[in-house]
């Protein structure tokens, strides 16, 4: 049977946006095992919409895991797409994980960072309160990741402190700041970070070919967990046929 991974990245209506999230899906696509098929799919925005590549994937395969091109959690992995999921495994957002804080610790040696710096983690930021513990985390393996200045959070919208606030602050303390930019790609946030006009702004994540190795072990991993529960629904099922059959013969037995 044919596996599909449906990776289901926001939407932009920035075009460079859009050319990375593909970039990124042609190394995703790359890097498939034998036998697995990569949709595009995003969940606002534009189309292809998840829904509707969802509906296509189910005509032909009943193996399929959407995993979210979204760095944390928020509205969109906790709602939008387990709604359009409809039972389907969803895999949890892209980040926390320490391969994202690597590439995020190159991003800011690259723009050249100092050890003495205050580094603002920007994140776009969400209502959802998962959203800021998911941050604070990757602050935290930034630091493990040998990123050698203080790591604070920031976020563009939603959540505060808000990046030009986390900016002032280090400023006024007497510390030059780096921004980075925790978004996947060029769009509307991007532009928010590199407006709060930290002293050196890196660059998105991009589509750097470490992020397709954490899209797989979502996928592994939700996968797994998919089955796991598909196998548990089954025997449930025939232990419900199971016992439905024996009541019948019960009764049977009492009528005779």
């Amino acid at each position: 049977m044919t596996a599909v991974l449906i990776a289901c990245a926001h939407g932009t209506r920035f075009e460079e946006g859009r050319v990375v999230v593909r970039e990124l899906l042609e190394i995703v696509r790359a890097t498939a095992p034998a036998g697995v098929e990569v949709h595009e799919a995003y969940v606002d925005v534009h189309g292809p919409y998840v829904t509707d590549v969802v509906a296509a994937a189910r005509k032909r395969t009943s193996d399929i895991v959407i995993v979210p091109l979204l760095l944390s959690t928020g509205y969109h992995t906790e709602v939008d797409l387990v709604e359009a999921a409809g039972g389907l495994p969803v895999a949890p957002a892209l980040g926390p994980h320490p391969v994202l804080a690597e590439i995020l610790a190159d991003r800011v040696r690259e723009a050249g960072a100092g050890a003495g710096d205050t580094v603002v983690l920007a994140a776009a930021g969400s209502t959802r309160p998962g959203a800021v513990v998911d941050v604070e985390r990757m602050a935290e393996l930034m630091a493990e990741a040998g990123v050698a200045g203080p790591v604070v959070t920031a976020y563009a919208a939603a959540s505060d402190p808000r990046i030009p606030d986390a900016v002032d602050a280090a400023r006024t303390a007497g510390q030059r700041t780096v921004a980075a930019s925790y978004v996947l790609a060029p769009g509307h946030f991007s532009r928010v970070i590199e407006k709060a006009a930290a002293d050196l702004t890196t660059a998105p994540i991009g589509a750097d070919p470490r992020v397709a190795t954490v899209v797989w072990e979502r996928w592994r991993d939700a996968r797994r967990v998919g089955t796991g529960a598909e196998a548990t629904a089954s025997v449930g099922a025939a232990r419900g046929v199971l016992d439905a059959l024996r009541a019948l013969v019960s009764r049977a037995r009492r009528r005779a």
